[in-house]
């Protein structure tokens, strides 16, 4: 018995020596077959543009294929509550945009709310929102459009890609109240269905990313109104800000990674250094430069930090605009 003993502390002896601690092996085998990211909104839209690169650059970085599910509907959040109900192995991955995760809670009850209820991996890129209309539409301008919003209460039909709840309904919420205008919010499934609407005449304005307008702008078919940024983009040097026609919206989107709540940290690790070595080949760089997108990297701590007060700013937007659903 006392031999046995021995024989036992010399063994935990040895390995405690060589830092060595064995890891179950389903974590250090991961990922040992093919991960699932699922996107909230439908294929050919930008985050679905996104995703896509993303899974093409991580070829080189990431054992296992990345495979994009699209999850449409309700704004993205169907996407995100299912992952933030999966298991949390590291299978079932989300990217999503921001609005999904931080103004859709606070318009619905749903099966997540905080940052605190899933688990942030790393943000990818900011993506510019704007506001066009037809080339030959009456309105050259944004003062002409709020002109006629006054003189015609309501008739002005606003396409919203990605529909209610996002950060366009967000962004063109503010527009109204602080233009003190009345314009219809029309929404849709994504920019793949909105911007189509426009440029058939089924709205007459649509607010969307700029990737989603840039092709038909180019071709004559569209212009840009005003952008929601900060700065003008570059894509589109002639479109004023909203910021400079008296009107402080300038709420951009991003997008980003994320799991389950309770990812093991090994887990974790491993899809986020395999991620930001991704964003770093030309297979992920060129799409989104060429989208008027901006590669800008958190990591987990930050881009939950970053969640966090976005999700606390939306929520008195939301109640201040009145936006929660009836």
């Amino acid at each position: 018995m006392r031999k046995g003993f021995y024989g036992l502390m010399f063994l935990l002896a040895v390995m405690l020596a060589g830092n060595f601690v064995p890891a179950p092996a389903s974590l250090a085998a991961y990922p040992e077959k093919p991960v699932t990211m699922l996107c909230g909104f439908p294929a050919g839209g930008s985050l679905d543009a996104t995703a896509r690169a993303l899974s093409e650059a991580a070829k080189s970085h990431f054992p296992k294929p990345i495979a994009v599910v699209n999850r449409p509907g309700a704004t993205g959040s169907i996407s995100v509550a299912e992952v933030a109900r999966a298991k949390p192995d590291g299978y079932t991955l989300g990217i999503a945009a921001v609005a999904s995760l931080t103004v859709v809670p606070h318009r619905t009850k749903l099966p997540y709310g905080s940052p605190d209820d899933y688990a942030p991996i790393i943000k990818l890129v900011n993506i510019p929102i704007c506001m066009s209309v037809r080339n030959d539409a009456p309105w050259k301008t944004l003062e002409e459009l709020v002109a006629e919003a006054k003189a015609k209460p309501g008739k002005i039909r606003v396409g919203l890609a990605g529909g209610l709840g996002t950060l366009f309904h967000l962004n063109l919420e503010q527009f109204k109240f602080l233009a003190k205008i009345d314009l219809t919010a029309v929404p849709f499934a994504g920019g793949a269905e909105s911007v189509p609407a426009l440029l058939g005449g089924h709205v007459n304005a649509d607010v969307h990313t700029v990737h989603e307008i840039l092709p038909h702008v180019q071709a004559g078919k569209a212009r840009v109104l005003g952008v929601f940024e900060e700065k003008r983009n570059p894509l589109f040097p002639n479109a004023p800000t909203f910021r400079e026609k008296g009107f402080e919206v300038t709420m951009g989107a991003y997008y980003l990674i994320f799991g389950p709540k309770g990812l093991p940290p090994q887990v974790l690790t491993t899809i986020h250094d395999s991620v930001k070595k991704a964003m770093e080949e030309q297979a992920f760089q060129k799409p989104m430069r060429e989208s008027g997108f901006e590669i800008s990297y958190e990591g987990p701590a930050d881009i939950k930090k970053r969640l966090m007060r976005d999700y606390e700013h939306c929520k008195i937007l939301v109640e201040t605009l009145n936006l929660k659903e009836k």
